[in-house]
């Protein structure tokens, strides 16, 4: 082979690894492809359960004698030791995970209620995945992380916003799922016992509230709002 045969041939191997190298880069990956949806639902799960515990503790819904005090994105945060109310909270969590893995959870809302069952507050996190994603870096999860670190923080002091709750208060988790995820609740059922029950209409609406938003984060695997319902008048 000739010395301008041997240069076209090495020319021909670097324009077709350069054109195959810029399809990998340019092509759009789906979730699917990288299996982002479970590793998305693992983190938000994960991200929940603190969250849930740290808002019970802010808002006072128990006593703080049941809380510890533990390191969560590398910040203090406050858990309960209850059995109980970490099993429901952990139930309630592994329910949704399926639902967050497909993308069909819209928002997931913690609502606080006084005696007589009304609501009194709403934690909304309103929760999206872009359909398609752009890797820019191995630092993807960290970056999530520091986002995340910030919703935490700003959980903590959203008493500084929010008025008292009366005392006696109760809490339950609220799901809402898409249309399509709604006519297959019974297939997503992963806990016997742990049925999904249709939400109260006074728990999803809430009269005479004010909307106090708290944070959001953008992030190429996910999509977080967070925001407050408070009712006017609380007593």
């Amino acid at each position: 082979v000739s010395v301008l045969e041997m240069g076209r041939i090495v020319n021909f191997l670097y324009v077709f690894v350069a054109s195959i190298f810029g399809y990998f880069t340019m092509a759009t990956l789906t979730r699917q492809d990288l299996n982002f949806g479970q590793v998305v639902a693992d983190i938000l799960c994960e991200f929940l359960e603190v969250a849930i515990h740290l808002i019970l503790y802010v808002r006072d819904v128990y006593p703080s004698g049941i809380f510890q005090k533990r390191k969560k994105y590398n910040v203090p945060v406050q858990m309960s030791c209850h059995p109980d109310l970490n099993q429901y909270i952990q139930d309630t969590l592994h329910c949704v995970k399926p639902l967050i893995e497909k993308n069909e959870a819209e928002k997931v809302v913690v609502v606080i209620m006084d005696k007589e069952h009304r609501p009194v507050e709403r934690f909304v996190f309103e929760i999206s995945q872009p359909p398609l994603l752009s890797i820019s870096s191995e630092t993807l999860l960290s970056h999530v992380e520091q986002l995340l670190r910030a919703i935490i923080l700003k959980i903590s002091v959203c008493d500084a916003v929010l008025d008292n709750n009366p005392p006696g208060c109760t809490f339950t988790v609220l799901v809402h799922t898409r249309e399509a995820a709604t006519r297959n609740m019974e297939k997503v059922q992963v806990i016997k016992d742990f049925p999904w029950i249709v939400a109260d209409e006074q728990e999803v609406h809430m009269e005479e509230a004010k909307l106090i938003p708290l944070k959001t984060m953008t992030s190429d695997i996910l999509k977080m709002q967070l925001y407050v319902e408070e009712k006017t008048q609380k007593t």
